[in-house]
């Protein structure tokens, strides 16, 4: 069953890393270095989860305690996962990945102690015929209740063809609203922003270019593609975007060929005049088959990108 609840003025590039400032006690002002949740699902079927953080050079925490979710090997594709706290101390999480030829929703509950309870995890299938996509996220734009937003949630799916695929959750379940040609080159995409009309993708490519992919929610579907960068690019088979301020992004991307991840500090999207600082090599390796990010709770995880 499909589950909606789970999950600073710019990015700041200073010798400590990239700082996001932050509102404390009184109206107190202080500085962090901007950070992101990093899930993998391990060759044993496992989640584990490792904090990066912007400083200089950036750098992963120790992986969480694994929880054993699918069969060794199994995951062919794994969307972004939201993360939503549990009254008593424990967490929820949900996302989607493809099994075989198979779409699933994926879900579990870890008590306080950080352990499966009975029952957990729990996967659903949603349907077939996913055999040929390589790209897979979903989106969820909302806000706090009494905020007035009426939350919306769009999965888009990339096929080996170049077909992008998008689709609308509703209360009888998702139901497809379009597609478009032309991304046969796309190696990796990422969300970087999500607002009431659109949702922003960044995607890098073989060739090496780097471009925002913008879908506005209107049917047909129309992707707004921009280049930002035109080479350089190509190394990374994975691309993993976090909020960094307010309209900024903490971009991760992974090259699965070495397991070493690079590091960037992006302005606000704005085509070839988009700032991009490179942070360095991230002081840690990604050597899983899968890497995603891990969300907070869909109505706070606000990506202004672009």
């Amino acid at each position: 069953m499909w589950r909606r609840a789970i999950a600073v003025a710019g990015c700041a590039v200073l010798a400590a890393g990239v700082l996001a400032t932050s509102a404390q006690g009184a109206g107190a002002a202080q500085s962090e270095a901007c950070s992101a949740r990093i899930g993998s699902v391990t060759a044993q079927g496992e989640h584990v989860i490792r904090g990066l953080k912007a400083t200089n050079p950036p750098s992963l925490s120790a992986g969480s305690p694994a929880a054993k979710l699918y069969a060794p090997g199994v995951v062919r594709l794994s969307s972004h996962f939201e993360d939503y706290p549990t009254s008593g101390g424990g967490t929820q999480r949900h996302g989607m990945v493809v099994i075989g030829d198979g779409l699933y929703s994926s879900g579990y509950l870890l008590d306080a102690g950080g352990n499966l309870p009975p029952g957990e995890p729990r996967l659903a299938r949603i349907g077939g015929g996913w055999s040929n996509f390589t790209q897979l996220d979903w989106a969820t734009f909302d806000k706090p209740v009494g905020s007035g937003i009426v939350p919306r949630t769009e999965l888009y799916a990339l096929r080996n063809d170049g077909v992008l695929f998008r689709w609308h959750h509703t209360a009888a379940g998702w139901r497809s609203t379009g597609s478009y040609p032309g991304f046969a080159s796309v190696k990796s995409m990422a969300v970087i922003s999500k607002t009431q009309t659109y949702d922003t993708f960044i995607a890098n490519t073989r060739g090496g270019a780097l471009y925002t992919i913008r879908i506005p929610t209107t049917s047909p579907m129309k992707p707004i593609v921009k280049p930002v960068r035109t080479s350089t690019w190509q190394g990374f088979e994975t691309l993993i975007a976090e909020r960094c301020g307010q309209y900024g992004t903490l971009l991760l991307g992974i090259d699965k060929d070495t397991g070493n991840g690079h590091a960037y500090a992006v302005g606000h999207a704005n085509g070839t005049a988009t700032v991009i600082n490179g942070l360095g090599k991230v002081n840690g390796t990604f050597t899983d088959p899968h890497h995603f990010r891990l969300s907070v709770v869909s109505f706070y995880d606000w990506l202004n990108g672009e």
